[in-house]
């Protein structure tokens, strides 16, 4: 696993073979890919001057305050030009999120309006609700925080359960880390049924950790096949036929 060091400048990373030392983890949506920090950015140290190195830049000083040395970004800490490397990581995020002290979600469109509260219409409408890829991110980590725009505090998880229960249609028991072989596999797909991804086919492969399937990434094969090869990789390991249902 690789894993960013907080405490290096510039910003360093270390890989870890076997079980990783204690980390922070960031959810978020991603802005256009010219904005976004990748593995090479960091590498190289060429992606200061990038408008998503905000984000990195607070998430790393905020695990440091937190105690921790190390985070996972996905936008950096994979290399997307390895091919192997990125199926990997697909297949095993739903882990890694689990795995980590503390998770960070930074809605970039959550702007406080001076005043501690939280402000329910606008965290309601914020688009991290609305993307495929942050369900794993909000019901994986046992600790979600969650952070503004300007990366004031919101509150965490189990402070806005009923409020975060309410947007994702999610009971606050799934939320609390209830064991997810409790829910129905019609209840976990409802549950990403208004979700978006950029492509077709990640609104399945964003689910393959809620479902404990491992498959092969195909990119271009379109939403329709993988989902169905999704489908495929359930029914090989539940009877449970809520399925069918979708």
């Amino acid at each position: 696993m690789r894993l960013l060091n907080a405490t290096t400048q510039p910003l360093q990373f270390e890989i870890f073979h076997g079980d990783p030392p204690h980390y922070a983890i960031l959810s978020h949506t991603w802005g256009s890919e010219s904005e976004e920090v990748t593995f090479q950015d960091i590498r190289d140290n060429t992606g200061a001057l990038k408008p998503g190195f905000y984000k990195i830049k607070a998430c790393c000083d905020q695990a440091l305050s937190d105690g921790l040395r190390y985070v996972w970004i996905d936008t950096c800490c994979i290399d997307k030009t390895n091919s192997v490397e990125l199926q990997e990581a697909i297949n095993s995020m739903f882990n890694w999120y689990k795995w980590s002290m503390i998770c960070y979600a930074y809605l970039s469109d959550y702007v406080a309006l001076g005043s501690e509260r939280l402000d329910v219409v606008c965290f309601r409408a914020s688009k991290w609700f609305e993307r495929g890829w942050t369900l794993q991110e909000l019901i994986a980590p046992s600790k979600v925080v969650f952070y503004g725009r300007d990366w004031n505090s919101i509150g965490s998880k189990k402070e806005l359960g009923k409020v975060i229960s309410s947007i994702a249609r999610i009971s606050t028991d799934v939320l609390a880390s209830q064991n997810l072989e409790l829910s129905s596999v019609a209840q976990k797909m409802s549950w990403a049924s208004m979700r978006k991804t950029t492509r077709a086919e990640y609104i399945a492969y964003c689910l393959l950790g809620i479902f404990g399937a491992h498959m092969p990434l195909i990119y271009g094969e379109g939403g329709v096949e993988a989902f169905i090869r999704l489908q495929k990789g359930i029914m090989e390991q539940s009877d449970d036929h809520s399925l069918f249902a979708w």
